[in-house]
């Protein structure tokens, strides 16, 4: 067995978070878990990612300018049923958890999330 065999792909993420807090927040503690971390600011720009590259699971945030991320979510699922995508807002709305689930979300998270929750769905996803 060769070196290269043994070496672990790494798991590739893409966050979907307009709000530069929240996208820092996620990539510190997404870097501590070794993932290889992707970023779109809207819902247009999440959905050319997920055309574009190859990504493993999907971080979406809802309320976005422009395209938002339950609309994001029906246009990936047009042409990849399988990613994983964990939508997460700050939203008080509680018609938004029901909203992701029937636009092809996997899981929903509230900000300000706990962060071992967010890594133990992650890891339940990927």
């Amino acid at each position: 067995m060769g070196e290269t065999d043994l070496k672990i792909e790494k798991k590739a993420i893409l966050v979907v978070e307009d709000t530069l807090s929240q996208y820092l927040l996620l990539v510190a503690l997404l870097r501590k878990k070794d993932f290889i971390i992707l970023h779109a600011e809207n819902g247009m720009e999440a959905v050319s990612m997920v055309k574009g590259h190859r990504v493993n699971l999907v971080i979406m945030d809802i309320v976005m300018p422009g395209m938002d991320g339950l609309t994001a979510t029906k246009e990936i699922r047009k042409f990849n049923s399988d990613i994983p995508i964990i939508a997460v807002t700050a939203s008080m709305f509680s018609t938004y958890e029901d909203d992701a689930i029937s636009c092809g979300c996997n899981a929903f998270l509230s900000k300000p999330f706990d962060l071992k929750y967010l890594i133990y769905t992650i890891d339940k996803w990927i």
